[in-house]
This record gives structure tokens, sequence and C-alpha cells, in this order.
């Protein structure tokens, strides 16, 4: 099978060689029943970049893909009992949404405004605060594993100890020695992701930690990992804005594309109306 696709393959990617006779047999690729996968069929799919073995693992995936959705048509057919008028009825409706989606992608992409104000953003997020209710804990923190092995961790502790004085100090050691860090104080992060490498990732209850705990060392066999915590964030709080403005500017676009499909139908519908290009009968 595989042999047979490389060949078909560098028929039908080695075009430039190859030469059409007044007549043709058509070369079948598969077949499931009576159904056939021609190569013809495959001239057009085959990205034009690819080497001939490429272009054969593409042949040959698409044609066992090709078989098995025949397969599962063939057995649909025995097992259910469709009915023919329906099934087209729901081919057109297919069809027609399709139609429509394209239209209106194409008034949206010619009248979309992604251009979203600092003053919209803090706007709509003031007004609906109450759905940005948090489902994990974030925290303001700088975070750093260090090489139990490393030298001088203990000037290191003493520097960390006196955060923000000798910063300096803090990030050229880090800089060096360590193997990870969260240096970015003043972002908010989802407290999960700064545990994950640490043995405080099975902390049962971290809104807890949170709470009692705003400097932290711990150690393995093979680092240290040092926490300072500054600020948080609880599950079931609202989410700070600095956090979910992105999610915030997300929203309003989608909500403008909302407007501009009614805006759309609205005008479409003016339009028909003054060229009565529609009449609604009585009952």
């Amino acid at each position: 099978m595989r042999n047979i696709l490389i060949l078909t393959i560098l028929f039908l990617t080695g075009c430039q060689y190859f030469q059409p006779k007044e007549e043709t047999q058509e070369t079948v690729i598969a077949r499931v029943g009576e159904k056939q996968l021609l190569a013809t069929n495959l001239v057009d799919l085959i990205p034009s970049n690819l080497t001939p073995m490429d272009s054969a693992i593409f042949v040959e995936k698409f044609v066992l893909d090709w078989v098995k959705k025949q397969l599962l048509i063939t057995k649909a057919e025995e097992a259910i009992d469709f009915n023919e008028a329906r099934i087209q009825k729901k081919v057109l409706d297919y069809q027609y949404a399709l139609m429509v989606h394209e239209l209106e992608q194409k008034y949206i992409d010619a009248n979309l405004n992604e251009q979203v104000s600092e003053f919209e953003i803090k706007a709509y997020y003031n007004e609906k605060s109450e759905n940005f209710v948090l489902r994990q804990n974030l925290a303001k923190c700088i975070y750093f594993k260090i090489p139990a092995s490393a030298p001088d961790v203990w000037r290191f502790r003493r520097n960390l100890k006196n955060y923000p004085k000798d910063t300096t100090q803090i990030w050229e050691y880090a800089n060096v020695h360590a193997v990870k860090a969260f240096v970015e104080d003043s972002v908010w992060i989802k407290f999960d992701e700064v545990l994950i490498e640490t043995p405080l990732k099975d902390i049962s209850d971290k809104t807890a930690f949170l709470k009692t705990n705003s400097s932290v060392e711990v150690s393995d066999e093979d680092f240290i990992y040092f926490l300072k915590i500054f600020e948080y964030k609880l599950i079931g709080e609202i989410a700070p804005l600095e956090f979910i403005k992105e999610s915030v500017s997300d929203i309003i676009i989608n909500k403008r594309k909302i407007a501009l499909k009614v805006e759309l139908e609205k005008k479409i519908y003016e339009e028909a109306e003054q060229s009565n290009a529609f009449e609604i009968f009585p009952n």
C-alpha cells in the first residue's frame, strides 16, 4: 500500500515531466464498496513545498482518513434508516448558515474597530465586575529556585529578607545561580503556577497558606525555594483588573462583532424594504 502511494505521489508531484496522452485511465488509489478515490482527486490537495517523502506521508494519511470516513458513512447507511428529505434540509440549512456567516465575517472585517481604550476597559469592568469572580488564587510575589549547592546562599537569604532593599544583589545572584525565578512583583500570577515545582504544591489549603504566610523558604534534596508574597486575591473574590484586562478587551470586541451583525441585518432589511424586494402576505 505504502509503495503504491509513494509511486502515486511521484506521479502527481512530478507533473512537470508528465505529458498526458489522448486516452488516459484513472488511477484508483483506494476503494470502499462502490466508492473510489482517484489520483486526480489528490492533485490539488498536496502542498507544493513538500519533499517526495513528505508528499507520500501526506497522501498515505489522506487516503487512510478517506477510507475511515467512507467506512463510517457506509456503516451509518446500513444501521440507520435516514430520511433523505430531512438530510437534504439539514445540508441546505448548513449551507445557508455558512453563506450568512461568510457575509457577516466580510462585513465585520470591513467595519470592526479593534482598538479598545483604557477608559472603555475600566468602565466595563466597573459595571460588570460581578462577572469576574476568581476561580483560582492570585498573588503578587517573587520566587526563586536555587540549587542547594549554590554558594553564599546565606547572603542571598539575608538580602531577600531586606527586600526591597539590596535588590541589585538579589537580581545579580539570581541571574547567576537561580534555576527558575519570578521577579515581577507588581504582576498578578496564578498562585498554583508559583507552587507547581515546589514541595508546597501539595498544600491542601492554599487559601489559609496565603493568609498566614508572607515569606517562605522550603527545600528538598536538590533545591532551596524562596517565596515572598506581597499581595493576594482569593478564590471567590473579584479578579483585579490588571489580571483580566486582556479578557475584558476581548469581550468588548466580541460585543462589537455582535452589534455589527445586528447592524448588517437591519441594513439589509431596510434596503430591501425601500426597494420592495420582499412582501409579507396577511394570514
